[in-house]
């Protein structure tokens, strides 16, 4: 089922950025604003694009952030490997998406501290970032 799914959610997020999509979403919407005055914009004219496009918004999150997750990941596990790969990277660095968020600021913040030091001062920070990431 995860594959279907998985072929299911990459087809409709690429049609979903297309311009021929936009385009047809577009004439939908015309057709029904046109449509107005022959349905003397009742409610129930109303309520057809309403339920319509909270439908399509409701199912297209799902698949979206679906679509997302899988980006994300395969990106992450790019820089692991890269991380890996590099000899004087630090390796600690490799999973950290997986720490809280109040973790990961207290890195940056100590990255940023790093990057900020004079010469002299780099090995000094650059030990506080390694406690840091060993803290946890």
């Amino acid at each position: 089922m995860h594959k279907s799914f998985t072929a299911f959610a990459n087809f409709v997020a690429g049609a979903a950025g297309k311009a021929q999509t936009f385009i047809a979403a577009l004439v939908v919407v015309v057709i029904w604003a046109v449509s107005g005055p022959v349905f003397h914009w009742s409610d129930t004219w109303q309520l057809v694009i309403n339920t319509g496009t909270t439908i399509v918004t409701f199912l297209m999150v799902f698949l979206i952030q679906n679509s997302q997750n899988r980006d994300a990941a395969a990106f992450q596990a790019k820089l692991d490997e890269l991380l890996r790969a590099l000899d004087n990277a630090r390796d600690s660095f490799i999973g950290i998406e997986h720490r809280s968020a109040e973790e990961i600021d207290r890195l940056r913040a100590a990255l940023e501290k790093e990057t900020g030091q004079e010469d002299d001062d780099h090995g000094a920070a650059r030990a506080s970032v390694g406690r840091l990431l060993d803290r946890y």
